[in-house]
């Protein structure tokens, strides 16, 4: 974010100041050859008054002099040049202006008794010569005209210099914007970026991360305030909500044993074939209370898992696989594994071993399926089942806690195991979806490797 403020911050500066100086650079321009061609039409001026006299006089050698003595002193050459196009006089050997086009055009304005404006202007790109015509006469009675070729590169000289006097005091201040600018862009920019820093803390699972309230802007410092404001409450509501659901479920414990106890008594009391179907009801109904009560726990303990690490799928295999086996085995299910050695992913918080005993529970219980199989790659776990799968509705709601399907309704579970194991999942940065192995459900885990 510091950058792209500098990013937009300098250019506009910059075009700041060219707004200011090109207008200023233009000036100079105007003000230097204004001030060089006045100068030069004040010679060409005097020239012209002192070869009236000598034309009227026939008398050109002390023109010729002064001519010759100019150009020697500021190098310009000089001539004279009569009404029909002929070279009268000349400072130099080999100047001829009447050879030039552009100054055969301004002499025939100046022959005319008109005295030409010059369309000269002194920019350091420029390399022509400024070119001055004064008529000799009065008004049409022309009867020559004065011609100076100045040489520029001493005029767009200094331009230059100037040019580079403003460049140099535009970009001392500009320097020091800038210069300032980098400190207060940080000083602006370190609130938000702390503030960034807590928000991506607490969007993690850490609720004790305050963002800071001391320095940067007023503004950035109430929206501080404001945010660990926001923290405390969601905290605070997060804390009482998990210690309602854990102090409910452990004051249940006591009086759910006491029934639980109660009914396994009453048994010895029930003679009926009736009664004993009622009976065994009660009893069915407080074991199903009690895993209710075991999952609200656990998913307590969910909320307040936020811990990753690496877990080495091979070692997790070894712990776990007995146990499938017992289990498939006691319901007639073939178990095969296939996945490759050296597999390492990132464990959610509860241990990655938890989860795919609940998905491989789930696929031999429930899916009447006769063979499970788990497959690996890296990022990614299978549990496939052939069994009789999900629709695609009853996959979009089998995440959700307590759903349960309704052909699953008489077989022992509290519909949350599935919903549990995908935000332990998603707590460690991957996902877990249901996809229709046909026949039967994949149930694919993605985690990073």
């Amino acid at each position: 974010m510091l950058r792209r403020l500098l990013v937009i911050t300098v250019p506009l500066l910059v075009a700041l100041v060219a707004a200011l100086g090109i207008p200023l650079a233009s000036a100079v321009v105007q003000r230097e050859t204004q001030t060089t061609y006045l100068d030069r039409l004040g010679d060409a001026r005097r020239f012209a008054s002192l070869a009236e006299s000598a034309l009227q006089s026939d008398r050109l050698l002390a023109l010729d002099f002064e001519i010759q003595r100019y150009d020697q002193l500021f190098d310009i050459p000089v001539a004279l040049v009569s009404a029909d196009r002929r070279l009268l006089l000349t400072s130099r050997r080999g100047f001829n202006p009447t050879n030039d086009p552009e100054v055969v055009a301004v002499l025939a304005e100046a022959l005319n008794g008109i005295q030409p404006d010059t369309d000269y202007a002194a920019w350091p790109w420029r390399t022509g010569p400024m070119v001055v015509v004064e008529p000799v006469g009065r008004d049409s009675e022309a009867v020559a005209a004065v011609v100076t070729v100045s040489p520029t590169g001493a005029l767009r000289g200094e331009v230059l210099r100037q040019w580079g006097l403003m460049a140099l005091a535009g970009l001392a201040p500009m320097l020091a914007v800038v210069a300032a600018a980098w400190p207060m862009s940080r000083w602006v920019l370190r609130p938000v970026r702390r503030l960034d820093e807590a928000t991506a803390a607490v969007a993690a699972g850490n609720l004790d991360v305050r963002a800071d309230e001391v320095g940067g802007p007023p503004e950035l410092r109430r929206l501080a305030r404001s945010f660990n404001t926001m923290v405390d409450v969601v905290g605070k509501a997060l804390n009482r909500q998990k210690a309602f659901v854990a102090d409910a479920s452990h004051q249940l414990r006591n009086p759910l044993a006491s029934l639980r106890l109660a009914v396994d008594n009453l048994a010895p009391h029930v003679d009926d074939e009736h009664g004993k179907e009622a009976h065994q009801i009660a009893v069915d109904e407080a074991e199903e209370m009690g895993r209710v009560l075991d999952t609200l726990l656990a998913a307590t303990r969910l909320d307040s898992a936020r811990q990753t690490e690496p877990v080495e799928i091979d070692q997790l295999l070894v712990t776990h696989k007995p146990a499938w086996e017992a289990l498939a085995a006691k319901s007639g299910v073939t178990l095969k594994i296939d996945v490759p050695a050296g597999l390492t992913m990132q464990e959610p918080p509860g241990g990655l071993g938890s989860v795919l005993d609940e998905l491989v529970s789930n696929a031999i219980r429930l899916a009447g399926a006769t063979e499970v199989r788990i497959t690996g790659k890296p990022g990614e776990l299978h549990v496939v089942d052939n069994g009789e799968g999900l629709s695609a509705d009853e996959r979009e709601l089998a995440l959700q806690r307590f759903w349960r399907a309704t052909k699953h309704q008489n077989i022992a579970g509290t519909g949350m195991g599935l919903a549990i194991c995908a935000e332990l999942i998603e707590s460690a940065g991957g996902t877990l979806t249901l996809h229709d192995a046909g026949p039967g459900l994949d149930v694919k885990v993605s985690l990073s490797a």
